[in-house]
């Protein structure tokens, strides 16, 4: 029991996360997590989730790779393989000598071997972290495809290496010959054999469904089950599980890409089922992570032993020399050795490789392979330093997080991105986004009930949308009168037709008169608003006399079923002018003019349902609310589009508060306004 609570918590803490990210998005999610990891472990509940390597290498890096692996572009790694080796093997096995020497320099009580060690584990960068953290910027595909290729691949270069190390710790014998052979055995063997128990559990899949069994459940179980079984299974022949799982990942987009039968439904469960596990193993990974940092940080700083300034120094002195090494090979491999087809790709700027450098962040795969470090040497004497060692590895982590978090949206921005004209085109266009996802939220709305109320909302949003439509102010003047025209014709439309009716006798002239009144101020409306306003005043204060009047002078019930009459066909009158206005406007409606007329048809069709509305004595309460419940979710459509726009790198921080706080005005604005007609 206190297991499941456990868990129900860690999941909490992954939802915690997120709300504050939400409010505080300039923090990246797995910084957020780990802090909020290393909080649980320093209250006094005593919870202690102890890291257990082996198991935390196939529930959470198995199915994280898998699914990178079926999601990768197969082209991108191909076309790209060249510099995605030479990071991913290459600089991993230069980094272990480079830096490895360093830290025994630095640390003289780490022998040469477990400083070999220790290098090794900080040598793999994280494909998680590095997912978590690009999510944030807008970095070249390029350069983003060739950090998953790195990440794919280096994890069981940097951990073969880190093996060997801790072996030739812990007996005292290495040959480089016999590392060379076991790491092509292991490498290759766990590529192959990842793609042999792929392919095995395709056709398997494909003879459960020729015996006609198409239940979408097992189908999927068997795919939820297929990273932990091979990792299980590679691992068990000592070969290469991390690899197996990305051979296998791979195979499996392949089959996808030419399977010609797919199961809709199994592809929409599956895509959604792998989404949510995703999400929970992404944040499970880094809570876990900041668990284990207080009791790392404990074991060191409570140590009379070890001098707390100095480990810190130490921390900061290997992740500048991994970072300036990393940055180093970078340019000497770029310049150098990756003869790549200058279509395919171009020698990067300083930029490009800054943000490769920066980019190669570690994570929980450097502290779990830190955990399994043995406490014992052969001889029985300790393992030496091996706190010391953990301590660093996590150190390294969480400084290459801070650094990746604080640079990387600097030098992912453009050399132009602080220049206002930039700013103000980036909030026009994602403003523009999150108003059609507003619209689009609405029509899936939009029902027989509610769509006089849902057409009005439209009608709102499409006047919002086409004043940021106009970029220059010549061109915004421009719309202005070409929209002031395309009003006027209408007006005349509805003249027309008052006119058609009044030559065939179908309206009175007290009718005629009151119609081409109504006219005659919508054209003041369009024209002239400050003459419309004082004729609008002087029209209120003539009915509120002619009501005052009427209190006080009795009509008979004639008079009131007569004047009742009256109205109703006034109403279908002007519903009538309308419908003729629209015709009008759908027959003359062109690709260039479209937003204004697709405006004024809004408008239009907004005034009919309003005066459908009054005839059938609806209660216009219900309309208001009908229009306050339709405007909150499109409000919450507004903040997903632009969270969603964050996320992917499309805005920068300071282009979504802006947007957001409009979002509020106008929410404010709005919702205040239907207050007042409810009322």
């Amino acid at each position: 029991m206190e297991l499941f609570l456990i868990i129900l918590l860690l999941l909490a803490l992954i939802g915690l996360s997120n709300f504050v990210n939400h409010f505080m998005p300039f923090i990246p999610v797995p910084l957020i997590q780990i802090a909020l990891g290393v909080l649980l472990a320093s209250l006094p509940l005593g919870i202690h989730i102890p890291m257990e390597p082996e198991l935390f290498f196939v529930l959470f890096i198995a199915p994280l790779l898998f699914h990178d692996g079926k999601n990768v572009s197969r082209q991108a790694l191909w076309k790209l393989r060249k510099p995605i080796l030479f990071l991913a093997l290459g600089l991993v096995f230069v980094t272990v000598f480079a830096i490895g020497y360093l830290i025994h320099w630095l640390i003289p009580s780490i022998p040469l071997p477990a400083s070999f060690a220790l290098a090794a584990i900080l040598s793999p960068t994280d494909v998680v972290a590095v997912g978590a953290i690009s999510s944030r910027v807008k970095i070249p595909k390029t350069i983003m495809h060739i950090l998953e290729g790195e990440g794919l691949m280096n994890d069981a270069s940097g951990l073969v290496a880190f093996k060997f190390a801790v072996a030739a710790t812990v007996t005292g014998v290495f040959s480089l010959a016999e590392a060379s052979w076991s790491f092509l055995v292991i490498s290759i063997g766990g590529l192959a054999g990842g793609a042999i128990l792929a392919y095995l559990i395709i056709r398997l899949k494909i003879f459960i469904r020729r015996l006609g069994m198409e239940d979408v459940t097992i189908h999927m179980l068997i795919q939820l089950l297929t990273p932990f079984v091979i990792f299980y299974i590679v691992e068990h022949f000592h070969l290469s599980g991390i690899l197996s799982v990305v051979a296998a990942g791979i195979v499996h987009a392949i089959y996808r890409d030419r399977d010609q039968s797919p199961a809709m439904q199994l592809q929409v469960v599956s895509q959604s089922t792998w989404k949510v596990l995703i999400y929970i193993l992404n944040g499970l990974v880094f809570v876990l992570l900041g668990l284990q940092i207080p009791s790392v940080t404990n074991e060191i700083f409570k140590n009379p032993l070890f001098n707390n300034f100095e480990v810190s120094k130490y921390i900061v002195i290997i992740t500048a020399a991994l970072i300036l090494f990393r940055f180093l090979w970078i340019c000497a491999s770029w310049w150098g050795g990756w003869k790549l087809k200058k279509q395919q790709f171009q020698k990067p700027s300083m930029r490009s490789i800054g943000i490769t450098t920066i980019s190669g962040v570690r994570g929980a795969v450097t502290l779990a392979g830190a955990f399994t470090i043995p406490y014992v040497l052969a001889d029985g004497s300790p393992f030496p330093e091996r706190s010391l060692i953990i301590f660093i590895a996590a150190g390294v982590i969480l400084v290459t997080l801070l650094v990746a978090s604080i640079f990387l949206p600097i030098l992912a921005r453009s050399e132009k991105g602080n220049t206002e004209e930039l700013r103000e085109e980036m909030v026009r266009i994602a403003t523009i986004r999150t108003i059609d996802a507003a619209i689009s939220s609405i029509r899936e709305l939009m029902n027989d009930d509610n769509r006089g109320a849902a057409v009005s909302v439209i009608a709102t949003y499409n006047q919002i949308r086409n004043r940021l439509k106009n970029v220059s102010e010549e061109h915004s003047e421009r719309q202005k009168i070409a929209e002031t025209g395309i009003r006027m014709k209408a007006l005349d439309e509805e003249a027309h037709y008052i006119e058609r009716l009044k030559k065939e006798g179908q309206v009175d002239r007290e009718t005629t008169y009151l119609m081409e009144e109504h006219i005659h101020r919508m054209r003041l409306a369009v024209t002239n608003r400050l003459q419309y306003r004082r004729l609008f005043f002087w029209t209120i204060l003539k009915r509120s006399v002619y009501k005052l009047l009427h209190l006080f002078v009795p009509k008979n019930q004639d008079w009131h079923k007569h004047h009742k009459l009256k109205t109703k066909k006034i109403i279908q009158l002007k519903v009538s002018m309308a419908k003729a206005a629209i015709r009008y406007l759908n027959d003359h409606m062109t690709p260039e003019n479209e937003d204004i007329y697709l405006l004024l048809i809004g408008e239009y069709n907004e005034m009919v349902m309003k005066f459908k509305l009054a005839k059938k004595g609806a209660d216009p309460i219900h309309y208001t609310q009908m229009q306050r419940e339709l405007r909150s979710k499109a409000f919450q459509a507004e903040r997903d589009e632009v969270q969603n726009l964050y996320e992917e790198g499309e805005i920068t921080i300071d282009v979504i508060r802006k947007i957001r706080k409009q979002i509020n005005i106008r929410e404010a604005y709005w919702m205040e306004e239907t207050s007042v007609h409810s009322h």
